[in-house]
């Protein structure tokens, strides 16, 4: 095939190079694009609530995890046993090259025998309807669950005799000032002004041991109504005495929770608890919400 070119053909040039002023729109169009992206990025930041966990810190999410606790409380009514210590465990990983912690606290409450499925399904029925609370029969027994919003999670679970634990629970998130956060209510569960649980847990430590102990450790949450709900606690081993024995004359009634491991019962509004537990022995005296 000969290689000649044919007479009255132009070989083909490529496409037209673009027009001085079609360049310029194009690269205004883009960086006007950039900044709008930016603009939009930065409003999400500031403005838009976290949509991940990740997103709230511990130290921003340990406000709302303390109202959760009140709704709890509040929710349990006379069936409330005591509030337990916050506990934060560190250690997770948010992402591989950040360490977070997980925030829970948990409300123990105790039911009448036989009626534990109606004590948990009373309590999922008084939280707030967005919670969409519910109770399920597991492999493991009942389950209460909750969704408190912001990524917080309820769960309810046996504990024991006759007694169910109410964990709220945050998650593994960035630390952020902690928990409680610094220069906020940091503790305000060590520093709210004693109530009536500090004189019964008092008088709980004499029944049972002669003598009481130093100052307690407060743990308390906000109700839902206002006010704060209570508890004062003991660590260590209730003492020598048989609490059902040394205790019972301190009762208003008969005993709320009579079993091998836990003795309680209440004295006005104030529900004393001896627990025998190996993991955790220790005496508490709670006060609920209004």
């Amino acid at each position: 095939m000969s290689g000649a070119v044919q007479t009255g053909y132009a070989p083909p040039t490529g496409p037209d190079a673009p027009a001085p002023n079609r360049r310029r729109w194009l690269l205004a169009a883009t960086v006007a694009w950039a900044l709008l992206l930016a603009a939009l990025a930065w409003t999400s930041v500031h403005d838009d609530p976290p949509t991940v966990r990740e997103q709230r810190t511990l130290s921003e999410a340990g406000a709302l995890v303390d109202r959760v606790v009140g709704e709890l409380v509040a929710a349990a009514g006379a069936n409330v046993l005591e509030l337990a210590p916050p506990q934060v465990e560190r250690g997770c990983r948010v992402t591989p090259l950040a360490e977070g912690a997980t925030l829970t606290r948990s409300v123990s409450v105790a039911a009448t025998e036989g009626d534990e499925r109606q004590l948990l399904e009373g309590i999922a029925d008084r939280l707030p309807a967005g919670w969409r609370a519910g109770v399920r029969t597991t492999p493991d027994g009942l389950r209460l669950r909750a969704d408190a919003g912001e990524f917080v999670a309820v769960t309810g679970r046996a504990a024991g005799e006759r007694r169910f634990q109410l964990t709220v629970d945050t998650g593994c998130r960035l630390v952020g000032a902690g928990y409680p956060p610094t220069g906020g209510d940091a503790g305000e569960a060590s520093t709210t002004t004693p109530g009536a649980e500090v004189a019964a847990l008092a008088d709980a430590q004499r029944a049972l041991n002669g003598s009481v102990e130093a100052a307690p450790e407060l743990v308390t949450a906000p109700c839902p109504g206002g006010g704060l709900a209570r508890t004062a606690r003991s660590a260590g081993e209730p003492g020598p005495a048989v609490p059902a024995t040394a205790l019972a004359p301190l009762a208003t009634g008969g005993p709320m929770l009579e079993t091998v491991e836990a003795y309680a019962y209440r004295t006005g509004r104030t529900v004393v608890l001896a627990d025998a537990a190996a993991d955790d022995p220790h005496l508490a005296a709670t006060t609920g919400c209004p």
